[in-house]
């Protein structure tokens, strides 16, 4: 089986509200760039039964070989991951929470940060969290600690970006030129280890600079703004899929699959709407409302008929994904 390796924060020392150049790190941006009220992706966990697995353990700090409880977790964006649960949980119905707790929280997070996510493995007790090759590392009592400090979902990013971006971006020529053309860090730990947090640091930041403005100050803001200028473009214009962080980012960030049409009648609706698709598709179909909570979710291949009955009136937004791709319609319910 393969060893996976896990980066993870090295030191937790800054308040929210102070920051001095460089910004001391780590995932103190704010509380509030992703909240327990945001939309998550998650659809369903699934028990695939028991396993041997290769784990790695803080509180030994080492692997250790754990019979694990197993399940799939799966996302509505036809992406999903195996939950590992320690044994130590006990029965399946205590493992299952764990599975869906964190299936939640991950889904929460945008679609490219969780494209390379293949396996959470969840144990108990308070040391670090972390994220490496396909993995993501979770010690339950340190869980704890981070959602009492309002850092829960923040920390998640900051270890799916070694999961999922470290690999393709932090030794590429274009990062390495922003680092170069910026001069600087964003923070002490991204300047301590460039090669191994620069990513994690920025990317975080970008987040709330680019889509969470409004929670953060404008001093800070501006401090990263002026700290990080070119890693921040650089970020605009890689390919990266935000969804469900960023609803209304997915329409310029994905590829739209433009060789498949679609037809959503009537719409205007009162009630319902017909879905049909001229040619071939196996797509997943999820309905938002105007402030991004997913309403519907189902699998269409042809045709379907959606009863929006019990839905408020307003505006509600169909989006079909395939394999990363997507074809998105506004539908007017009254």
């Amino acid at each position: 089986m393969k060893q996976r390796f896990i980066f993870h924060l090295a030191f937790l020392t800054i308040s929210f509200n102070c920051f001095s150049q460089p910004d001391g790190g780590t995932v103190f941006v704010d509380a509030d760039i992703i909240t327990s009220s945001d939309s998550s992706a998650f659809e369903s966990v699934m028990y695939k039964g028991r396993g041997d697995r290769l784990t790695f353990d803080r509180r030994i700090n080492d692997w250790i070989t754990v019979n694990a409880f197993l399940f799939e977790v799966v996302w509505n964006d036809e992406l999903s991951a195996e939950a590992v649960i320690n044994p130590e949980f006990e029965t399946i119905e205590l493992a299952e929470i764990e599975a869906e707790k964190y299936g939640w929280l991950i889904g929460q997070l945008p679609f490219c940060l969780r494209f390379d996510i293949d396996e959470i493995v969840i144990h108990k007790g308070t040391q670090l969290f972390g994220g490496g090759n396909g993995g993501i590392l979770i010690h339950t009592g340190q869980s704890i600690l981070y959602k009492n400090d309002g850092i829960l979902e923040e920390t998640l990013i900051h270890e799916a970006c070694h999961t999922s971006l470290d690999a393709t971006h932090a030794a590429s020529e274009a990062w390495i030129d922003a680092q170069n053309l910026d001069g600087d860090f964003i923070s002490d730990y991204a300047e301590e280890f460039p090669d191994r947090e620069d990513i994690a640091e920025s990317f975080l930041r970008w987040m709330a600079v680019r889509y969470r403005a409004d929670k953060i100050s404008t001093q800070y803001n501006g401090f990263i703004t002026n700290t990080i200028p070119n890693r921040l473009t650089y970020f605009d214009e890689i390919d990266c899929n935000l969804f469900p962080f960023e609803i209304e980012a997915i329409t310029s960030l994905n590829e739209f699959i433009e060789e498949v049409d679609i037809l959503v009648y009537p719409n205007p609706t009162k009630d319902f709407v017909q879905l049909e698709l001229k040619g071939e598709g196996n797509f997943q179909t999820i309905l938002y409302n105007s402030v991004g909570d997913v309403v519907l979710s189902h699998s269409l291949r042809t045709k379907q008929k959606v009863d929006l009955s019990e839905l408020a009136n307003g505006v509600y937004f169909l989006v079909l994904l395939k394999e990363g791709k997507l074809i998105r319609k506004k539908i007017m319910k009254f």
